[in-house]
């Protein structure tokens, strides 16, 4: 494992280390790698989303979507789910 330093203000630094004591993470690195590993799932979900709205808009012309289309589809599904 690769070791990264970091300089924190002492409020920052004592926040990481109150949630060592208050929560799961057995010290304040656990707290970092955490914190990215959040960060970075956040950005690979932000992406997928990306990628499937522009597939969504490439897949075809575009029908109106209104309450009366949700009902439709809500209808739709229920009786799907219900066979």
């Amino acid at each position: 494992m690769a070791t990264l330093n970091i300089s924190l203000p002492d409020s920052l630094k004592t926040f990481a280390q109150n949630q060592t004591e208050t929560s799961d993470y057995s010290n304040p690195s656990d707290y970092v790698r955490s914190l990215i590993r959040e960060d970075k799932e956040k950005k690979e979900a932000q992406q997928r989303i990306e990628a499937l709205l522009l597939e969504g808009l490439e897949s075809g012309e575009p029908i109106p979507v209104t309450p009366k289309y949700w009902k439709t589809l809500k209808e739709e599904l229920t009786k799907e789910l219900n066979n």
